[in-house]
């Protein structure tokens, strides 16, 4: 059983309220001025709040990265099947983006107002506060890499809102510039040399990898690099993490019959960072963890998608020899349509019978593990031509070979891009299910290099949903606007600068 998250408890009574708008996060909230920070522990205790946003929108993220895809659905949930069919309305909830820029005011805080209690503590050394502002500026990194990836346009936030002196209407930021600041964040803190490679004290025992070290903002940059079609960056700093020698880093989880201890218990050596729960002290922490989420139950909000690409991430589970992500609910026919993911609910994987027990539906969520990173340097390696295909291909021979799987009969000297790019996507899809990565991977397909993919892109989209006319589809996809999320209609009115997504102007039912 893993024990309890500390940043939860520091969190408890730093809880922050809800808001209807974007920028009304804690006003008037001392959190936020210098008249709160007056020891390390009070740094510590916003950075744990930040973490306990970050876990907070967990369920959106599974939302945000999955069901536009088509490989996880939600089969009864109205407002879910409007955003998996592309016909979410700015009125939606699943638009809001005040939860993250909640995140993004704790971060905010941590980075402006740390060296205020340093200077107040004496025990608060500079190495200290400089560890901590990596942390800061990698939540702040993270939230904008969701944010642009699913509004494209946002509203860029860099210093925390205090009172009703600090400006309330904010315009959006080009993606350009968004991503511009993230890699700048993201520089600064692995330039300080102050991001630990490990926490490893008491109150983190068994969430080891609940705090971001430098390996997670080697892959955070990595992954902003391939988004922004920087892929010697993204290759650099893959390699940053998959040929580092330190004592602490994490590594590739080899062994088959070890792989299944990513998920159970988690905060695995493969892992590098995740967000942690812990069942066990308190009922609220299953409360948003992938095992209440994903429900090994028939009416569970979430199913598996039974197609071609299904019947291949089943088989990873389902075959004696091999290793896998999902499982067939009530029986292991393979025929059948509804699907849980196992990987949040089982605690092996040579005993299919083996589920979670009651008091263990808490499984983490994993933002970044090693696999993720080697396909990521694949799929860069991809995009910069023919000469890194076999090296594309020995990444992704890698990871199947872990899961028990043959190696692909792609010839490297005479491959196209696109079939490259397509083989890697089916990696992607089989090996990260349900990890919230899939639909970021298929947009990052129609949209790198001018859309020289677009038709491909909209015809995996067509062909995995399940729930959708394929003509709407079509016809909706076509305009790439229709990508990105509305912004939603409260924030519009709380905020006269906000300039709607185009392709939801005038929709509001």
């Amino acid at each position: 059983m893993k024990k309890l998250i500390v940043y939860v408890t520091l969190a408890a009574g730093l809880v922050c309220s809800s808001c209807s708008d974007w920028l009304d996060l804690t006003p008037n909230n001392e959190r936020v001025t210098n008249e709160y920070w007056k020891t390390k522990e009070d740094v510590e205790a916003v950075l744990a709040s930040g973490y306990n946003s970050l876990r907070k929108m967990v369920p959106t993220f599974v939302d945000w990265g999955e069901l536009r895809a088509g490989s996880v659905y939600s089969p009864s949930n109205t407002t879910k099947q409007k955003l998996q069919n592309f016909q979410l309305t700015p009125n939606d909830g699943l638009c809001k983006w005040a939860g993250m820029y909640d995140v993004l005011n704790m971060a905010n805080s941590v980075i402006k107002y740390a060296s205020e209690a340093q200077k107040v503590d004496e025990t608060y050394t500079t190495q200290a506060m400089n560890s901590h502002l990596t942390e800061a500026y990698f939540i702040r990194a993270l939230s904008y890499f969701y944010l642009v990836r699913n509004f494209r346009d946002v509203p860029l936030v860099l210093d925390p809102y205090v009172n009703d002196a600090a400006p309330y209407h904010i315009a959006q930021s080009k993606e350009k510039d968004v991503i511009a600041q993230i890699k700048a964040d993201l520089q600064t803190a692995i330039d300080s040399g102050a991001a630990k490679e490990f926490f490893d004290d008491d109150e983190w025992t068994g969430a080891t990898k609940g705090r971001a070290t430098k390996w997670a903002l080697y892959a955070l940059m990595a992954d902003v690099c391939l988004w922004s079609e920087d892929y010697d960056g993204c290759i650099q700093y893959a390699d940053k993490v998959l040929n580092a020698t330190a004592t602490q880093r994490p590594a590739f989880m080899k062994n088959s019959e070890l792989w299944f201890d990513i998920y159970y218990p988690g905060n695995s050596n493969e892992s590098i960072f995740e967000l942690n729960w812990d069942q066990g002290a308190y009922d609220v922490q299953q409360a948003g963890s992938p095992s209440e989420l994903f429900k090994f139950a028939s009416n569970t909000t979430y199913q598996f998608v039974w197609d071609e690409s299904g019947e291949k991430m089943a088989n990873r589970l389902m075959d004696e020899a091999e290793v896998g992500s999902v499982r067939a609910t009530n029986t292991y026919n393979l025929e059948g349509t509804s699907y849980c993911i196992w990987k949040y609910q089982g605690t092996r994987i040579s005993d299919k019978v083996s589920s979670r027990s009651s008091t263990e539906q808490d499984a983490n969520w994993i933002i970044y593990r090693m696999a993720d990173v080697m396909l990521m340097k694949a799929e860069a390696l991809i995009w910069k031509g023919a000469d890194g295909y076999q090296d594309a291909i020995d990444l992704m021979n890698s990871v199947r070979e872990r899961s028990m799987l043959a190696g692909l009969s792609i010839d490297a000297s005479s491959a196209s891009e696109q079939e490259m790019l397509e083989a890697l996507l089916n990696e992607r899809d089989m090996e990260l299910a349900a990890e919230g990565k899939r639909w970021y991977d298929l947009l990052r397909f129609g949209r790198s290099k001018g859309g020289i993919y677009k038709n491909a892109f909209i015809s995996i989209i067509e062909s995995n949903n399940i729930t959708a006319n394929t003509n709407w589809l079509h016809s909706t996809l076509v305009n790439d606007d229709a990508w990105f999320l509305p912004v939603n209609q409260t924030e519009m009115e709380s905020n006269p600068l906000l300039i709607q997504n185009p392709y939801y102007t005038g929709i509001t039912a």
